[in-house]
């Protein structure tokens, strides 16, 4: 079995998951159960039309996932763009 990372993010129409070890293997759901079902299809699909292909399957890199801080800017306060 190969493992993958993945990364679901919530926005305002859901949860949006993708593969960064493979550029284009994305899904979406209403619910983070329902894109992570959905993102393992994905990349189900995905390995399968590489492997028919030829093609190889790049491995899962680790991700690091962190939080930095950066000043809040208020509209008052914001540099005008130019």
């Amino acid at each position: 079995m190969t493992q993958f990372s993945v990364i679901i993010e919530k926005d305002e129409d859901g949860y949006y998951a993708h593969v960064p070890a493979l550029q284009g293997c994305y899904a979406q759901g209403d619910t983070y159960e329902e894109s992570l079902e959905n993102i393992e299809d994905a990349t189900k699909l995905y390995v399968e039309d590489l492997t028919a292909s030829g093609q190889n399957i790049q491995k899962s890199s680790q991700i690091i996932l962190t939080k930095i801080e950066i000043p809040d800017f208020s509209s008052s306060t914001a540099m005008p763009h130019e």
